[in-house]
């Protein structure tokens, strides 16, 4: 093997995860933050929780206004035929 290619190991790599948890591991950086770990991943807790990194729900409600989802989710079916016979009758 060549000498001096290959980056330093560290073994004392610090993880620290954004729900507070932390724990060492091998690599070659000094730390490393995460924003999931297996202490408070669904997948291993069991609980479901969203986790909304990228922001689609702020960018859907940018998009489409907020007013348009409550709009939406309070009506049944029956009252929005209702709502739309009255906007055919009024045109």
């Amino acid at each position: 093997m060549k000498s001096d290619i290959h980056p330093a190991w560290h073994d004392d790599c610090k993880v620290i995860c954004d729900c507070g948890a932390d724990f060492l591991v091998g690599a070659t950086v000094k730390s490393i933050r995460v924003e999931i770990c297996s202490t408070c991943h669904p997948f291993f807790t069991k609980k479901q929780k969203f986790v909304d990194t990228a922001g689609r729900i702020d960018r859907f409600k940018e998009r489409y206004g907020s007013d348009s989802l409550s709009d939406m989710g309070d009506r049944g079916k029956k009252a929005r035929k209702a709502a739309m016979k009255r906007d055919e009758a009024r045109s």
